[in-house]
């Protein structure tokens, strides 16, 4: 009988001390999140509908400035990446007549990530770097993949001014090295 009680306080003491080691572990790990993790819940955290305004610099011929833009994001994958998709606002979800283009942010090692699927049939990807803050996340260009005939997209700002509103400026390269700039001013719609 003694034995069985020394053996469920070894037993009770082992468990406790694997309790105390885990909570202590999953402390730091939470601690010590990286900062693009902390980026990625950043911009998961803009999950929902948004609409607004597009200024366009230089203006474009195909694109007017004060053009409502709606653009969704969503978490898929077990909350693994974010789905951002944009189509001029009032436009039906018809990707082979309106521009419909997709940008999928996803967790690559140790780097927050950006692809984006362009209208113009090629797939730049980006990397972030955020603000100390926390609060402004900016994407640099890596490499491209596909054609580059058309230009492509090659950089990409995400600003959160609140949970309501955020900005996001992305620079299209055009062929010859010839940079536009667009700006959304987003509310959150849903």
């Amino acid at each position: 009988m003694r034995t069985l009680r020394f053996m469920c306080s070894v037993a009770l003491i082992s468990l406790t001390t694997l309790a105390c080691a885990q909570m202590q572990h999953d402390a730091q790990k939470s601690v010590a999140q990286s900062d693009p993790h902390k980026s990625f819940d950043t911009i998961k955290d803009l999950a929902g509908d948004w609409e607004g305004q597009v200024t366009v610099n230089p203006p474009q011929s195909d694109m007017q400035d004060g053009k409502p833009l709606h653009i969704s994001m969503r978490v898929t994958s077990r909350g693994h990446a974010l789905v951002h998709e944009m189509q001029e606002a009032g436009t039906p979800p018809d990707p082979t007549k309106y521009d419909h283009p997709v940008t999928l942010f996803y967790l690559d090692g140790d780097q927050l990530t950006l692809l984006h699927y362009c209208d113009a049939g090629n797939r730049p990807r980006m990397v972030a770097r955020s603000s100390p803050d926390g609060r402004k996340l900016e994407f640099d260009f890596v490499d491209l993949s596909g054609g580059n005939e058309y230009g492509h997209m090659y950089h990409a700002v995400f600003t959160i001014v609140d949970a309501s509103h955020h900005t996001e400026d992305w620079t299209y390269m055009m062929p010859g090295d010839k940079p536009v700039h667009a700006h959304f001013d987003l509310q959150r719609t849903k």
